[in-house]
């Protein structure tokens, strides 16, 4: 059995076990919790709503369900967005057009 570091042990939802500061476990998994208890609360207020709008006393439950499901949505989307792939919003360059004016007028 290999050893291994500390940092070859850690969980998916870890984030960065290599950070300077130590705690990048314990605020990824607090951001985990948040996406999940506000999903919760969030879609089950809506859904208590409808429900007093509706006359059903379905909704609020079904909106717990959306809430729960959303916010694991959000936890696994924000993991894998951090997972080593680099994203970029870069366009690709264009030539540079200031010679026309736009913007660069003197008054």
């Amino acid at each position: 059995m290999t050893g291994g570091g500390p940092a070859e042990r850690y969980s998916a939802a870890s984030g960065n076990p290599g950070r300077p500061d130590g705690n990048g476990g314990y605020n990824s998994g607090m951001i985990v919790f948040s996406y999940i208890i506000g999903g919760i609360v969030v879609w089950s207020l809506i859904g208590w709503v409808l429900d007093i709008l509706l006359g059903t006393h379905w909704i609020v439950l079904a909106g717990a369900f959306t809430g729960l499901a959303g916010g694991f949505y959000l936890s696994f989307a924000r993991r894998l967005g951090t997972s080593g792939f680099k994203r970029t919003n870069e366009r690709p360059s264009a030539p540079d057009d200031t010679s026309e004016g736009h913007g660069t007028e003197q008054l």
